[in-house]
This record gives C-alpha cells, sequence and structure tokens, in this order.
C-alpha cells in the first residue's frame, strides 16, 4: 500500500512541474530596446552631409550597439531646445555638436556639463589652440571636434598675371607680399588681360560673405571685428573693397558658394570657406591651388570656426554619450569626414592621415593657420544675436559698396545697433 507520505510528495512533484509549465507557457513581456541616443547639432546639416553621419554612425552601433539619432537644427532652434529641457529638469538631447561660440553661450547659463569628469582622451593629441579654446569660465565645455575656416582658391591660370615682385610661392605660403593691396593689382591685371572680372565671393543672401566683412577685412585693416567698426581704418577698409569690386565678377551678388563658378571659371581668384569649396578641388584637382587669405595693415585676419561636442547638464546616459565623443574623435574618424565634407581635424594624428584632393584644402588650411602675421578670432558669441550683427555688416557692404552711399555716414548710423546688439548678451565688443 502507498503510504500518505508517497502520495503527498508525489502531489508536490506534480505541483512543481506544473507550476513550471505555467511559467513556460506565460506570455513573455516584451523588454524595450533602449532608447537612442540623441545627437542635436547645428553642425553638417545639408543633406548629403546628414547622409554621410548617418553612415558614419551604423560603425558607432555596430561597435557598441548604442543607437543614435542624429538631429540637425538650426542655432536659435538648438538653443530653444536645450533652454528647454534643462529648464524643466526633463534633458531628451544626450549630445550636442556645436560651434564653439554657440557652446560659450550655453556655458554663460549654466546648460553644459564641465566634462573633465570624463578624463582624458587616449590616442589623440588635440591642437594646442583648440583645447584651450575648449575651456570656458574655468569649465571644460565641449571636446573639439571639427575645424573650418576660409581661403582662397585660385586657378592656375591666374598666376600668369601676377603683379611684378609677388611670386606664386608667396601667395602659396602667404608671405609678407601676399597683402589686399596685391591682390587688389592681381584682380585688375587678369580683369584688363582677359576682358572679365575674374575675382568672386559668395555674397548672395545664403553665402557666407558676411564672415569675409567682419572676420577677414575688418582685422586685417582694423585689428578688431567690431570695436573699431567706424573708425578712420574701417573707412580705408571700405573705400579699398569698393575699389576691388570693380574687378569682382557682379555675379557674386547671385551666388551662395564658390564651387561651381570656379569650376565654370567664371571666377578665377576666390574667397569662402573650406567645406563650400570642396567640390572644385576634388573634381578638377589640377586646375587649382588654395592659399591663406592676403594681410591687410593690421595683419593677416582670419576666422577659425571650431565645432565642439558637449553634454547637456542633466543629460542621461552620459557615459554612452561620452563613448560617442571619443568614436567622432578618433583619428581615423575625423579623416573620414574631413575627406567626405571638407571639415578640418583638431587633432594632429587625423591631420596627417589626410590625403589626395581633400588634403590640398587641409595643406592650404594649415598655412593660413600658421602664418605668422595672422589675427585670428572666432565669430562673437552673441547667441540668437548673431543673424542682427551679420545683417549690420552686410547692409554696410550693400549701402557703401553697391548704393556708394557716404562711408562715413552709414558707419556712423550702423556702429550703434553694433553696440546695441553687443550690450543686449553682455558680450564685449570686440
Amino acid at each position: 500500500m502507498v503510504s500518505v507520505r508517497t502520495v503527498l510528495a508525489g502531489l508536490v512533484i506534480l505541483l512543481i512541474v506544473v507550476a513550471g509549465l505555467l511559467i513556460l507557457l506565460r506570455p513573455r513581456e516584451e523588454v524595450a530596446p533602449p532608447a537612442p541616443l540623441v545627437w542635436a547639432s547645428t553642425q553638417l546639416a545639408p543633406a548629403a552631409e546628414q547622409a554621410f553621419v548617418r553612415e558614419l554612425l551604423k560603425d558607432f552601433t555596430g561597435e557598441t550597439g548604442i543607437e543614435v539619432e542624429f538631429v540637425p537644427l538650426g542655432y536659435a532652434e538648438m538653443a530653444s531646445k536645450i533652454e528647454a529641457e534643462v529648464t524643466a529638469g526633463r534633458v531628451a538631447t544626450n549630445l550636442i555638436g556645436a560651434l564653439s561660440t554657440e557652446i560659450e553661450f550655453f556655458v554663460a547659463r549654466g546648460w553644459v556639463e564641465d566634462l573633465r569628469k570624463f578624463g582624458a582622451l587616449g590616442g589623440r593629441t588635440f591642437f594646442e589652440s583648440v583645447e584651450r579654446a575648449s575651456i570656458i569660465r574655468d569649465s571644460k565645455a565641449y571636446v573639439p571636434w571639427i575645424i573650418g575656416t576660409y581661403v582662397m582658391v585660385i586657378n592656375n591660370k591666374a598666376f600668369d598675371y601676377l603683379p611684378p615682385g609677388l611670386t606664386k610661392e608667396d601667395v602659396i605660403m602667404g608671405s609678407e607680399k601676399w597683402t589686399y593691396d596685391a591682390l587688389l593689382e592681381w584682380a585688375k591685371r587678369v580683369a584688363d588681360a582677359t576682358g572679365k572680372n575674374l575675382a568672386g565671393f559668395p555674397a548672395a543672401p545664403g553665402g557666407l560673405f558676411h564672415r569675409f566683412l567682419h572676420g577677414y577685412l575688418y582685422p586685417s585693416f582694423t585689428g578688431y571685428q567690431a570695436k573699431e567698426f567706424n573708425s578712420l581704418d574701417a573707412t580705408r577698409a571700405w573705400e579699398y573693397l569698393r575699389e576691388l569690386w570693380k574687378y569682382v565678377n557682379p555675379a557674386s551678388t547671385t551666388w551662395d558658394a564658390m564651387a561651381e563658378p570656379l569650376l565654370k571659371e567664371e571666377v578665377w581668384i576666390a574667397w569662402d570657406h573650406i567645406a563650400r569649396i570642396r567640390a572644385a578641388i576634388t573634381t578638377k584637382p589640377d586646375d587649382f591651388t588654395v592659399a591663406p587669405v592676403p594681410a591687410g595693415p593690421k595683419g593677416r585676419g582670419y576666422i577659425i570656426v571650431l565645432g565642439g561636442l558637449a553634454i547637456p547638464k542633466g543629460a542621461p546616459n552620459q557615459d554612452e554619450a561620452w563613448k560617442l565623443v571619443e568614436f567622432l574623435t578618433r583619428p581615423e574618424v575625423q579623416a573620414k569626414v574631413a575627406e567626405a565634407v571638407g571639415w578640418l581635424p583638431t587633432t594632429m594624428e587625423a591631420e596627417v592621415r589626410v590625403t589626395g584632393p581633400v588634403g590640398k584644402i587641409v595643406e592650404g588650411s594649415s598655412r593660413l593657420l600658421a602664418t605668422k602675421d595672422g589675427i585670428p578670432v572666432f565669430i562673437p558669441p552673441l547667441g540668437g544675436k548673431g543673424g542682427e550683427f551679420s545683417s549690420t555688416y552686410r547692409e554696410a557692404f550693400e549701402r557703401i559698396v553697391l548704393r556708394n552711399e557716404d562711408t562715413r555716414k552709414v558707419l556712423d548710423e550702423l556702429m550703434g545697433r553694433l553696440k546695441e546688439i553687443f550690450e543686449s548678451v553682455g558680450v564685449p565688443l570686440s
């Protein structure tokens, strides 16, 4: 006869088996995949550049398993987004890609983390000047990511018409003989010989000619971007530009970028951002030379456009965001970015990896950065007032150069506007 103890033991085993089966047969709850990192950026926003970034991020995801959503934004939209998230304490953006001056504005308002808590990034040596620039208000505000500047691109045919005393080597190396006066004489000689005005600038509303005015012409003639806006030196700068414009292709006011006019030989001597002349260099690398800009009475003014990677204050998943920063600043990744979209690397190890046609852009830009008489400037950190700042210089150009209004009158009138712009954001005239 089976004992009661044996029966009970069998029942216990049966219950255990049934319970196990019920657990196995119970519908499993779906485990949601982790949300992707949100990388908001004011840079690499054009469609072709976005496509490149998204392909690049596939490599990061394949390596780390971390998905990334790349969100290109205009600066005003970016500022509003970060302010709203940080203020509400519900930060959804994990990483910011923006210009140094844009991030500087964020730092002043306490919207970004001090990145020193993550330690140093190994295997890369950031250029000293850009590393120094990333320290704002005793905080490591961003990691230097991409560098841009503006250069001269010259059709090699133009070298046949150099003015006496100026050599091709002077232009390429940015010697003391390569000046704005030399540019004027050169443009005139080309026009006289060909019957065409073959100097050119991207002076359409969508072009970056305002950067030439405040970041190149003004520092070269006055030593400053805005501080001496209506000075006697500034008057001389505008008188110079008015004279130069006699030899500038009038279609310049319709051009957003100079690559196409260069390729069509509508211009032989052009100025533009390195990313916007890239197509000309990569399409016909043997036809063009990339050179530093000329020097003026005060020196060789030029803009350093520095892009950085920052983490919003209180952002979630900061360790994962730092892994993305590490990936994006690797020398091999920076070299890919340079070759694909034309932005310069921020590390020594990456610079030497860029070869071929894009290497010509890197080489020409590096020579500009190395000139002894250089006056490097950054775009003023004016936040949402940046557009008003740019439009002030454009208005001065249209009134003085295109409409031939009295220079002093125009500059005195617009100086008041400039002061109001800087005062409204608490930034001194620079």
